[in-house]
């Protein structure tokens, strides 16, 4: 019975059992069911994510490999009337990130800002914000710095090429060329005017990069940029840093305000030279209030006498007067109402010619007040007072001259020699045109031109040649302006000094000083125009102030042309610092 008991259990352990577990049917079918929902879920999921989200995932995966990079078109040059160069574009390169895929070590960071010249904590922060793909780091970097930076070996650190604007000639075209952002877009002058013509259009290349900026593969083809157009300017660069230099210099010497130059072809009415101070360097433009006006252009003033001779041509025009015609302006004073206008030398009986010569207020008034106001105001207007030359100047002002309906005799009587009227000094440099093209008013140009323009005719001609030879008593002796001469040319041209408005009136000691003239007188070429804002250091009439500028600016530019002369070598009265000063009333 024991054997037979432990042969059955060894029996027992040593054979295998098969256990099976059945399943209920309904459970089977419930796993089933959850097994093949799941697919569906997957399935739908992948339709709504290959078709309906598409665009999503597909901006989401371009942010991650995928790059547009902008291929920056070259600016236009700016140039003088000969070719040389006023505004350039040189290549930079600028540094950028894209913080989520920046991996950098601490060393790393430090060396970059210390390349970079940056804080630390500068470009930590530039750096911080990860949910920005596009960060700039520095802008405007020299290529072989440029060439540091990448050496570092950053990933998501990258560099792109742009383009600097440099001006060659500094502070002393700046008003007229301006100056351009950090997004090489114009902000003042020529660079503002002329953007869309400068600037061209960029062009875009998409393509792949890998995690270090490595380019792997080009998506699309490169759409080309479009460089700018150059543009040539009327200037000539050496008669503009003439006449930048000689009002740079009485600036200083009568420690005045502000003053502006302005040179004109005589016969075709482009600006040669357009120089302002103060002035600033296009090249670093800091700390540029007050500095950034073109003052020829946006500033107005009164003219005082410069204004005469208009008045004087006006008068021959209407036939009731002539060049010899006499005028009283004994005892050198005339009431108008409660006003008193006078002369700052008696002279008594004076011919129209000394009218101008001697810069008399009372013999210009009483011409004026002889004409009708309607006539008098037309003759203002159509040499261009009151309204903007359309010289295509950002800011350009039109000045002010009221409409004769609303004057009363005092005022047409002040603005016959330059009072109560308000105008640019390029206005004033223009209307002078009528004097060297036998009466007809030019339109001025910023724009080198390729043939003169037509005027249009104010004046008779004949009008306009008596003036020329009135003007040119000015410059001699016995004339408010020998100090206006020019050795071996023969000079014409009317000062100008008046008081400056104010609240309440006119200021007792603050002037304009200014000057108008032309030559050679025979047969002008230049016609330049000086105006020196509120001279203080004691000297102030527009023959002791403005006429020296013009001298200097008149001689060197007739001698850089070779401008042949017409006067002997004698001609100018030496020397003119001991001459009596002809002074004017304003």
């Amino acid at each position: 019975m024991m054997r037979s008991a432990r042969v059955g259990m060894g029996a027992g352990i040593g054979s295998k059992h098969k256990v099976v577990v059945k399943i209920p049917t309904w459970r089977r079918r419930i796993l089933l069911a959850m097994v093949l929902g799941g697919f569906v879920v997957l399935l739908g999921r992948g339709v709504y994510l290959q078709s309906v989200h598409k665009a999503f995932l597909q901006q989401k995966g371009d942010a991650r490999y995928s790059r547009v990079m902008t291929l920056p078109a070259h600016r236009g040059k700016i140039t003088d009337r000969y070719g040389e160069p006023l505004a350039i574009s040189t290549p930079v390169e600028s540094i950028w990130a894209s913080p989520p895929d920046v991996k950098a070590s601490p060393e790393q960071l430090a060396k970059l800002a210390t390349v970079l010249k940056l804080k630390p904590e500068v470009v930590k922060s530039k750096l911080l914000n990860t949910q920005r793909e596009f960060v700039y780091i520095k802008r405007r970097l020299p290529p072989e710095l440029a060439a540091q930076v990448m050496r570092i070996g950053i990933p998501g650190v990258f560099m792109q090429r742009e383009y600097r604007r440099y001006y060659p000639a500094g502070e002393v075209t700046a008003h007229l060329v301006g100056f351009t952002g950090i997004d090489d877009n114009g902000q003042e002058g020529f660079e503002l005017h002329s953007q869309s013509w400068l600037s061209g259009k960029a062009g875009s290349r998409r393509v792949i990069k890998d995690r270090q900026g490595h380019i792997v593969e080009d998506l699309e083809a490169v759409k080309v940029p479009q460089d700018g157009h150059d543009l040539t300017l009327s200037i000539d660069r050496k008669i503009q840093y003439l006449a930048y230099r000689e009002l740079a210099a009485a600036v200083e010497e009568h420690k005045a305000k502000a003053g502006s130059v302005v040179v004109l072809d005589a016969k075709t009415g482009e600006v040669l030279a357009m120089a302002n101070m103060p002035t600033y360097n296009p090249n670093n433009p800091v700390n540029m209030a007050g500095r950034s006006r073109n003052r020829a252009i946006v500033d107005i003033f009164e003219p005082g006498s410069t204004l005469k001779p208009f008045t004087a041509a006006a008068a021959l025009d209407s036939g009731r007067y002539k060049p010899e015609t006499l005028i009283e302006t004994s005892p050198g004073a005339m009431r108008i109402g409660t006003a008193t206008i006078r002369d700052a030398h008696p002279q008594g009986l004076l011919t129209v010619a000394q009218v101008i010569q001697k810069s008399s207020n009372v013999g210009s008034a009483k011409m004026a007040l002889s004409l009708e106001p309607q006539y008098l105001w037309s003759v203002f207007n159509q040499v261009g007072f009151g309204s903007i030359t359309r010289i295509g100047f950002p800011g350009e002002a039109s000045g002010k001259l009221r409409n004769y309906k609303s004057w009363r005799p005092i005022e047409q009587a002040t603005m016959s020699y330059g009072h109560g009227i308000s105008l640019t000094l390029l206005q004033l440099a223009r209307a002078y045109t009528v004097f060297t093209n036998d009466g007809a008013l030019l339109p001025v140009s910023l724009l080198k031109l390729k043939e003169a323009p037509v005027g249009h005719q104010v004046y008779k001609p004949a009008t306009a040649n008596h003036l020329k030879d009135m003007m040119e008593t000015v410059i001699q002796p016995g004339g408010t302006a020998p100090r206006a001469q020019v050795l071996g040319y023969r000079v014409a041209g009317k000062t100008g000094t008046a008081h400056k408005p104010g609240v309440g009136g006119y200021q007792a000691n603050h002037y304009v000083s200014s000057f108008v003239g032309f030559a050679p007188a025979s047969n002008p070429k230049f016609i330049i125009a000086v105006m020196i804002d509120d001279p203080s250091a004691g000297k102030y009439y527009g023959g002791t102030v403005a006429a020296p500028v013009f001298s200097k600016v008149m001689a060197g530019a007739l001698r850089m042309l070779a401008i042949p002369q017409d006067a002997p070598n004698n001609n100018v009265v030496i020397p003119v610092d001991e001459l009596p000063e002809i002074k004017e009333v304003v």
